[in-house]
């Protein structure tokens, strides 16, 4: 009958594992955690599924916090006719009125030409869009 492992190597001080400063602390695997993951380690840092490096984009932070929607005078020039067949503005006495209030825009921009009369009501106005509406003979109504 053979010996075990254990009385094998009793009274032999390291046990096989070969001088007296190995198999001890974190220098023996090589640091600890994930020390050495793109060096020495790289190996076992891929088998456990780590990646390095920064993927993708983010949009910064400040860019959410406020969000106006617009809408350009051109724009509403050209569809106010079938603003009015939906129900959303309406016709008086030769002038188009519309509260952009209620389909949630916050402010007018001045981009294209305004050929209709305007009467919109709305939380803010660009200087253009002012000029373009009021020679027009419409109206400008900054609500709150």
């Amino acid at each position: 009958m053979s010996k075990t492992k254990t009385k094998k190597y009793r009274g032999s001080r390291t046990y096989g594992g070969g001088t007296s400063k190995n198999r001890r602390g974190a220098g023996n695997r090589g640091g600890r955690g994930n020390a050495g993951a793109r060096k020495h380690n790289v190996t076992r840092s891929m088998k456990r599924g780590q990646t390095f490096g920064k993927y993708g984009f983010e949009v910064p932070k400040k860019k959410d916090i406020y969000k106006e929607s617009i809408v350009n005078v051109g724009e509403l020039d050209e569809l106010i006719e079938q603003l009015v067949d939906d129900g959303v503005a309406e016709k008086k006495e030769g002038a188009y009125h519309i509260n952009l209030d209620s389909l949630e825009i916050n402010k007018v921009l001045g981009a294209g030409n305004v050929t209709k009369t305007l009467v919109v009501t709305a939380r803010k106005f660009s200087n253009a869009a002012k000029d373009k509406i009021e020679s027009s003979n419409g109206t400008c109504i900054e609500s709150k």
